[in-house]
């Protein structure tokens, strides 16, 4: 090993820090490393086993003379990346090559001695070593001739390693980090080479030229593209020494010229939001302003390391976020909208370059709307998460994919492998034995393989990896027979999977297309409430009298709620439904069913202008209910005979012509029972005729396809030949669409009758009406409310009442008849709602207008006011109390006078006396019930008495009593109060709101509305206790109010 003076070392050493422009070894690194790839394009071996001689030589497997060695071998016939390879040595050592001929000579006979090359300690500058020598390598300080073995011993003693292997390193460690964003990297790549360029221009020029990029400005970029990867950006500071020791002088300047330790880490703070992309270069220069307004150099210094370019004007800012990837500060809300979702860039918005566009791109790319969110507080709209069978779907989804990947992956494999294996059995054992493969392991693909063997070998993969390409003549039989075997083991997992899938598929297809059906079978049993149905028509009739009494006006009449029945042949089958389950109901009394039958065959369909049913079972009832008498001859157990039991028969004729007229109207005062049955029983027919008509489209839907199918295609498709079933996302099904509905009616009886489960029923509707099928979902409990109501109806006293008073007024003709006649009856419909108020004085009482016009039937509903009639007022004067005794004493008298005649009695006074009067009978007796339990509640002090007054004896003036108190309310008016509470909140707000809106558009300024708010707030308020001011949204009475905290500090 030839040795060279000192004194030549240390000049040469001193001679390259001395250079005015010199770069670090990551740019020396790259640089070396682009000239391998280049020389060796076509051997990536040899690229491979120079990256593994380094991380050899990091590891400490190997000294440096064997790095020599090996790199001189590697390398043979390639002298200038030899000699350039002397960049990257410790100091002491040196590779020289005379001429092409010894090198080859000494490389061949003296590499592994580490004689040849000549290994040299660092003397002086050979002209053919390149010109990118490293700056880093300290310079040489003793004069004595150096060793091999103490050269190779002594940068890992001094922690002093070959700076090119830890750059190596350090870039690898950056690939490897940023894997998923291969942009970074090739970001991190061109940084360094644009720098490298600027280096190499500067010293070429031999300082007649600057470089634009500085050290700082290149460690500014590669902070801001290594974001919160704070160990390789402390670690690339070890390659820019310049700009480390300007950042920490930069540090100590701020915290010496900042003074405060509060200012500065408010400063630092500031900086901390930077790296986390919560503000944009420009808005940090504004945040540090304050800190670093006052001292222009460090401030200027500052924006140079950020490479912030001072800009004339504001609307620079979007461009230069749009840069950086954060969203721009632009005011979306006062840009052009189509629809609600997306918003137009402002005209001053400049685009971002792009390059590689084609006119095709320029035509049907977005560069204008931007989408634009919008919130829960802005909007409506309520997003549709995915249902718990949709997620099934996924996950059956999911996993087929990922077991797909695996198996198609592992085959790739597979086949390169063979393709391999055929290669190698047409060659020689010379040819095998010299045989290499390379990174791609015979395809064309380095990751797809190596993932495929990973998955079979886990830990063991590297090694196996290697062997196929050192020795693939002995490795690829033996990995492609396992490969093999893996692919018949997942292959038979997958039929098994596939059937597992299969049966999920079919479990839960029909499930995850009906989006509507879970909720609605949650909110539907809210809507067959009777409260909910009462409350929704006093709610539009308690806003009804609201606005009128804001208006100064009477209240207007007219129907609340009107309701269509669009089919009469769908009522049948309502009535069907409905008796089939009444029949089933053994809590129903015989002659209560029998009831409900003439309400549901007869009432119900001469009040729609529909033909009657039939009562079919009368005459077996009539036998069963019948039994012989001594004679031989049957008797009827009750009382009354069959004919007295049809309770609609006089109506028949009647009706029968009202349903012949195209403008004719039936009229019906109802109480709560009855309105609530005709609101199930009007929901009930509008969901089956919803059912009705979705079978009857996909009747035409499948013959209009098997016509196209027959006269296009020339196929005649059959009934289970649908897609879905051959795809075998559902079962077939034995029933022809023709059916479905008829189908459909006999399962909702089974449901009724307990014989099928709510899962199957459920399950089938679907099979038979898609996404639509979920309307009956809850049929079963519709028809259960109904029987419910009609159980009511009949039994119930007031609803008895009130089908007697129909029937009683029907012969008055007073309930309906043709349009064109009504003016004849409106005295008698007058009556017959008078005595209607009368008799539900103490419930709400409905007027229900049945209307026909062109085929369909309205009926309007209306909750009527009965508030003067149902007066609590008391008796007001004697007169009242006598008549009353009149009253008593007349009947009690005529009642006795007329009992031997036997005949029916009849109202011998005028309904307007008779109904005042007993309104003052009901008020004496409610106010006799009242102080019976007045007299029963035991006193407890003066809080339970009422008012007292006592007369002083000398002045007769009187003196209330303290602490003794009265009240007077109506009954109605508490809960009347409660149900208009809001409203009127409301409107009282609304009314003080408008005026103060007035009142200040005319007194107040926005300066002083302005300052006022600051002043709520707290802000902007010099030689004040500092504070700070909160604000709290909360809902009183129905308001939305905004209710302010201050809290003070304690400092000054």
């Amino acid at each position: 090993m030839a040795q060279s003076s000192g004194g030549h070392g240390h000049t040469s050493s001193s001679a390259v820090h001395s250079g005015p422009h010199h770069h670090g070894p990551v740019e020396d690194a790259l640089s070396y490393l682009d000239q391998v790839k280049l020389q060796f394009g076509n051997q990536p071996q040899v690229y491979n086993d120079f990256l593994d001689i380094m991380k050899e030589f990091k590891s400490q497997s190997i000294d440096t003379p064997g790095v020599i060695s090996r790199v001189s071998q590697l390398f043979k016939g390639h002298p200038d990346l030899i000699m350039g390879f002397n960049t990257f040595l410790p100091p002491g050592y040196k590779i020289e090559v005379q001429t092409n001929d010894l090198v080859n000579h000494q490389t061949q006979t003296a590499a592994p001695t580490s004689t040849s090359p000549a290994l040299t300690p660092t003397s002086q500058p050979n002209p053919s070593i390149p010109s990118y020598a490293s700056p880093r390598s300290p310079s040489v300080q003793s004069h004595t001739p150096i060793s091999s073995s103490t050269a190779g011993s002594t940068p890992l003693q001094n922690n002093q390693p070959v700076e090119f292997n830890h750059a190596i390193n350090y870039v690898n460690k950056i690939k490897n980090r940023f894997q998923g964003q291969p942009e970074v990297y090739k970001s991190f790549l061109e940084i360094l080479h644009t720098y490298q360029k600027e280096q190499r221009n500067a010293k070429e020029a031999g300082g007649n030229y600057t470089p634009t990029l500085t050290e700082q400005q290149v460690y500014a970029q590669v902070a801001q593209l290594f974001k919160n990867q704070e160990d390789l950006l402390s670690e690339f500071g070890q390659f820019l020494p310049d700009a480390n020791s300007s950042l920490v002088g930069f540090d100590q300047s701020v915290r010496k010229a900042l003074r405060s330790s509060e200012a500065y880490d408010n400063f630092l703070r500031c900086l901390v939001i930077f790296n986390q992309e919560v503000i944009s270069r420009a808005e940090l220069v504004q945040l540090v302003l304050p800190f670093l307004g006052k001292f222009p150099e460090l401030f200027t210094w500052f924006k140079n390391f950020l490479g912030y370019r001072e800009c004339a004007h504001i609307e620079s800012f979007p461009k230069e976020r749009a840069t950086e990837g954060i969203a721009m500060e632009i005011d979306y809300a006062s840009c052009k909208r189509l629809g609600s979702s997306y918003r137009a860039l402002p005209k001053s918005f400049q685009q971002p370059r792009c390059t590689g566009r084609t006119p095709l791109c320029k035509e049907v790319l977005n560069d204008t709307w931007v989408s634009f969110p919008s919130w829960s507080e802005d909007s409506t709209f309520v997003s549709s998460k995915k249902t718990q069978y949709e997620e099934h779907i996924y996950r059956c989804e999911d996993e087929r994919f990922e077991l797909d990947v695996v198996l198609e992956t592992n085959l790739a494999t597979i086949r390169v492998l063979e393709a391999v294996q055929k290669r190698i059995s047409r060659m020689s054992a010379e040819e095998q034995a010299k045989f290499r493969l390379d990174n791609t392991i015979g395809g064309s693909s380095e990751v797809i393989h190596r993932k495929a063997i990973q998955r079979i070998y886990g830990d063991k993969a590297p090694d196996i990896i290697d062997g196929l390409k050192t020795n693939p003549a002995v490795s690829v039989p033996i990995v492609l027979k396992r490969l093999k075997n893996k692919e018949e083991e997942w292959r038979e997992a997958q039929r098994g999977f596939n059937k597992i899938w299969r049966e999920q598929n079919e479990k839960y297809y029909l499930k995850s297309l009906d989006h509507q059906g879970i909720n609605f079978k949650q909110n539907d049993g809210k809507v067959f409430r009777s409260k909910m149905l009462l409350n929704e028509i006093e709610t539009l009739y308690d806003e009804r009298q609201e606005q009128a009494s804001e208006d100064n006006a009477a209240p207007p009449s007219g129907p609340h709620i009107t309701l269509m029945y669009e089919d009469s042949q769908i009522l049948e089958d309502a009535a069907a439904l409905i008796i089939h389950h009444v029949k089933r109901q053994s809590s129903i009394h015989k002659d209560d069913k029998y009831k409900i039958k003439q309400i549901i065959y007869h009432f119900i369909p001469d009040m729609l202008f529909a033909r009657r049913g039939e009562l079919s079972d009368v005459e077996e009832e009539e036998e069963e209910e019948t039994e012989p008498d001594e004679d031989g001859t049957k008797k009827h157990n009750g009382t009354t005979s069959t004919k007295s039991k049809l309770l609609f028969s006089h109506t028949a004729a009647t009706q029968q012509k009202l349903s012949n007229c195209d403008d004719a109207y039936n009229l019906f005062y109802v109480n709560n029972n009855w309105y609530i049955f005709l609101r199930l029983h009007q929901i009930l027919c509008s969901r089956l005729l919803r059912i009705y008509a979705q079978g009857e489209k996909q009747i035409e839907e499948d013959a209009r396809e098997r016509e196209w199918e027959k006269n296009v295609l020339g196929l005649k498709r059959e009934k289970n030949d649908s897609p879905a079933i051959q795809l075998r996302l559902k079962e077939p099904m034995d029933i022809d669409v023709e059916d479905y509905y008829s189908v459909f009616l006999e399962m909702v009886r089974n449901l009724l009758d307990g014989n099928m489960e709510t899962s199957q029923y459920e399950d089938q509707l679907r099979e038979m009406f898609t996404i639509h099928a979920y309307i009956a979902f809850t049929m079963d409990k519709l028809i259960q409310s109904i029987v419910r109501q009609l159980q009511h109806i009949v039994s119930d006293e007031i609803c008895v009442q009130v089908t007697d008073l129909y029937l009683g007024e029907y012969a008055n003709k007073a309930t309906g008849g043709s349009l064109s006649t009504q003016a004849s009856r409106g005295s008698a419909e007058s009556a017959y709602q008078r005595k209607a108020e009368q008799l539900m004085s103490d419930e709400n009482c409905f007027k229900l207008l049945f209307q026909k016009s062109k085929g369909t039937v309205q009926l309007a509903m209306e909750l009527l006011d009965t508030e003067e009639e149902n007066s609590d007022g008391p008796v007001d004067t004697e007169v009242d109390m006598l008549s009353l005794n009149m009253f008593d004493s007349i009947c009690t008298k005529f009642k006795k006078d007329l009992s031997f005649l036997k005949i029916k009695q009849c109202a011998i006074f005028f309904l307007r006396n008779l109904r005042r009067i007993r309104k003052c009978q009901r008020g004496q007796e409610m106010q006799m019930r009242e102080a019976k339990e007045t007299a029963k509640k035991p006193s407890e002090g003066g809080e339970d008495s009422k008012m007292e007054c006592m007369f002083k004896l000398n002045s007769y003036k009187m003196v209330y009593v303290f602490k003794s108190e009265d009240y007077m309310y109506r009954r109605t008016a508490q809960l009347r109060a409660h149900q208009s509470h809001q409203r009127v909140s409301t409107r009282l707000h609304q009314r003080f709101q408008a005026w103060l809106d007035r009142w200040r558009k005319e007194h107040v300024t926005s300066d002083m509305a302005a300052a006022t708010c600051k002043w709520l707030m707290g802000e902007g308020r010099e030689g004040l206790l500092p504070c700070r001011t909160v604000c709290e949204p909360k809902i009183l009475h129905f308001q939305n109010i905004n209710k302010y905290k201050v809290t003070y500090s304690t400092t000054l």
